[in-house]
């Protein structure tokens, strides 16, 4: 299944494809700017039913060093098959536009950078026959772009380097000078990055602070990105809200639980200091009478009750017409 940091890692290259050039700078090589860039198809199929696809493919014009194509692949872990893929990809648009075939490969974290720049060969150790060795960009060789003037200077770079070090620390520096960055940035040129930004980061933890960014640094800027963060502050705030209401009712239910049983402990101490007066006169009670007040629970009836043991000549008196 395709993340959406894989998708975010390789189409920031059709989106730009002079990102490659400066790029390539960071990666030990010196490519020429591109004068002229087309996207090709990227099914690799043959007539066999084997389906192929490379991620990203370009094919970049430069003026002083010909045509090239650029195959682009995002690489979010090892997966031991990929260098025979890589070989195949490289051979065959060799074979099919006989041009020379560059292969670039994206990651986010340093175990899987290591990994894919690794050459490998198809062949014996004596008949190496043909090696891969793609260039690899990630976070040990991208730049970590915390000016906002230099984000600013190329948004594009700034974005992928908050791609490739999306689990590093210093993700939230990079990502902050880019939201900066991007205020004063129209907002055709703004939207796609916003957003590729926002892929790159996906599920990772840096993706809510790049939200929370976008929400108040770009608050004018409308996207999906920027109106998912409105409907879940609206849905925080109701159910701040709806938390609020069941607090209130909590604290009444408790408070009425409160003075239930506290009006209950007052009745029956207000009925035993009934019955203790009646005892303590010598008079006779009945069990319908002792039943009685036992089982009221309204304190004032017990009071009055309590009042007229003192001078009643039976205990019926006390309990007669309430």
């Amino acid at each position: 299944m395709v993340s959406p940091p894989h998708e975010a890692m390789h189409r920031i290259f059709q989106h730009d494809p002079g990102l490659f050039s400066r790029v390539s700078r960071f990666l030990g090589v010196d490519i020429p700017t591109p004068v002229k860039a087309t996207a090709l198809p990227t099914d690799l199929t043959e007539t066999n039913p084997v389906e192929r696809r490379v991620d990203t493919l370009l094919r970049l014009e430069t003026a002083d060093r010909g045509p090239f194509l650029l195959a682009v692949e995002a690489q979010g872990k090892k997966h031991p098959d990929k260098p025979a893929s890589w070989a195949y990809y490289t051979a065959y648009l060799w074979t099919k536009y006989r041009l020379p075939t560059a292969l670039l490969v994206v990651c986010q974290d340093h175990a899987t950078a290591r990994w894919a720049q690794q050459p490998v060969s198809c062949g014996p150790p004596q008949l190496p026959t043909l090696t891969v060795q793609p260039l690899v960009a990630g976070p040990h060789n991208m730049p970590v772009i915390t000016d906002p003037e230099e984000a600013r200077a190329d948004l594009v770079l700034a974005s992928l380097a908050a791609i490739t070090h999306a689990a590093e620390p210093d993700v939230g520096a990079i990502l902050k000078a880019l939201s900066t960055a991007l205020r004063d940035a129209p907002e055709d040129i703004a939207k796609p990055l916003i957003e590729f930004t926002a892929q790159g980061l996906a599920k990772r933890p840096a993706k809510n602070l790049w939200r929370n960014l976008v929400a108040v640094d770009l608050s004018f800027y409308k996207s999906y990105l920027a109106e998912e963060v409105r409907k879940e502050v609206r849905k925080e705030v109701r159910d701040e809200v709806r938390d609020e209401v069941r607090d209130e009712v909590r604290d009444e239910v408790r408070k009425e639980v409160q003075d239930e049983a506290l009006t209950q402990g007052e009745a029956r101490r207000a009925a035993a200091d009934v019955l203790a007066v009646l005892a303590e006169r010598g008079l006779t009670v009945s069990e319908a009478v002792r039943e009685r007040i036992g089982s009221c629970d309204d304190p004032e009836i017990l009071s009055r009750w309590l009042r007229r043991a003192v001078t009643a000549s039976t205990a019926e008196e006390v309990v007669a017409g309430a």
